[in-house]
């Protein structure tokens, strides 16, 4: 039995959101121009990709002007929250502090890094 498609975003479909997020609006040619720099595929690739993408509520396209435009259908940071609520949920057993943990031992963050997060923390404090 085949699996139903996954509502979060791939590896390639975040690769192309990125490219719709910082644009805005633009054609299937704009976005396998960037990723051209980023990986090796043919444009009809990239078309079907999107096209997939539309399907899965990713992106929405607009059919009234030729070529036709892309633009996301979520924004940014509510895909990112999603990602990561996932995340936190499947791989850290929906323990936040796990995943903060885990993120500031494994990456090496430079001073303004850790005092944005200190500054956020306490905010955070602050609202309690």
């Amino acid at each position: 039995m085949p699996r139903s498609p996954s509502s979060q975003p791939n590896d390639v479909e975040l690769a192309i959101l990125r490219v719709v997020w910082k644009l805005k609006s633009c054609t299937v040619r704009e976005v396998h121009e960037v990723l051209q720099t980023e990986r090796t595929c043919g444009p009809t690739t990239t078309l079907k990709m999107m096209q997939v993408m539309c399907e899965k509520g990713l992106l929405k396209r607009d059919d009234s002007q030729r070529p036709q435009q892309y633009s996301p259908a979520v924004p940014e940071e509510q895909t990112q929250q999603k990602i990561v609520g996932d995340l936190i949920r499947k791989v850290f057993g929906g323990s936040v502090r796990k995943l903060v943990m885990h993120a500031v031992q494994t990456e090496s963050m430079s001073t303004d890094e850790l005092a944005e997060i200190r500054k956020l923390f306490d905010n955070l404090k602050g609202l309690k």
